[in-house]
């Protein structure tokens, strides 16, 4: 198999073009996988927060009900 019917069959067939599309779906689930296996071992879970005192989004909202 030369090189232009490996390129006819990936790129000019609807069969090819899936094997590509599906090699790459495979290659990113792959990488994303890694990437969050090494994320999860740099960055460990270190528990709760000391300070208690986050801010939220809907913290505006109650602050608001009680100065009316």
């Amino acid at each position: 198999m030369d090189f232009a019917e490996l390129y006819h069959f990936l790129f000019e067939t609807y069969v090819g073009i899936g094997v590509l599309v599906l090699s790459g779906l495979v290659l990113s689930l792959i990488a994303a996988v890694v990437m969050e296996f090494k994320t999860r071992k740099t960055f460990v879970d270190r528990g709760p927060r000391a300070d208690e005192d986050e801010w939220s989004f809907f913290d505006d909202e109650q602050d608001e009900a009680k100065d009316r």
